[in-house]
């Protein structure tokens, strides 16, 4: 039986953490748009085998689906300022949510967090990464609950990003696989098994 993710009951039918996004005054932006057209994108921005999905690294994305700002090093005298690296942490969060519900249809399919790897493009000497990407831990956190949203993470500075952007983030989440199926699927009509049944016995098998 697949974990619910906040221990909570849907109300209506409504995902509960887009309600709790809702609450913290916080939207899902459009797909990723306004980067360089000579760039090769990813081959895929999300991979889904089985009961895991693969998540590309995401960089923080206005409410158009435009890069955001600011661009540049983080550290103390630098471009960025830890609080303004935080913050991109957080929309990158968001840019990993919204990639998710496009691919998933609903993020209470998320079942576990596994794993989150962020990159923070640091100044010489910077060495505040992990408070950096607890912008985007304590957001799943919030949203998921420690049942769900725990998860082992990695918080490195990198020399350079794509663009300057100051955090990406990727991440390797468990989803409920079983949602994929509707319930519809298992409600046959009698005409439908006799339809199905006069297949067999007229070809064979189905596949013939």
């Amino acid at each position: 039986m697949s974990k619910s993710n906040n221990r909570e009951p849907r109300k209506n039918n409504q995902s509960i953490v887009e309600e709790k996004l809702k609450t913290l005054n916080l939207g899902l932006p459009e797909p990723i748009k306004g980067a360089n057209p000579e760039m090769k994108m990813p081959p895929s921005w999300i991979r889904v085998r089985g009961n895991r999905a693969f998540i590309s690294g995401h960089g923080p994305q206005n409410p158009d689906g435009s890069i955001a700002g600011p661009f540049g090093k983080v550290g103390n005298d630098a471009d960025v300022t830890l609080e303004q690296a935080y913050q991109a942490a957080r929309l990158a969060t968001l840019s990993i949510l919204g990639t998710l519900k496009r691919e998933l249809g609903d993020l209470d399919r998320v079942t576990a967090w596994l794993m989150v790897s962020g990159f923070v493009n640091v100044a010489a000497g910077f060495t505040k990464t992990t408070a950096v990407i607890n912008g985007c831990s304590e957001l799943i956190l919030e949203l998921y609950g420690p049942e769900v949203g725990q998860h082992a993470r990695t918080a490195m500075g990198v020399a350079t990003t794509p663009f300057g952007i100051p955090v990406i983030i990727a991440a390797e989440v468990e989803i409920d696989i079983t949602a994929q199926i509707p319930i519809d699927a298992f409600r046959s009509s009698n005409e439908d098994l006799e339809n199905i049944g006069g297949i067999i016995r007229k070809k064979g098998t189905i596949g013939e």
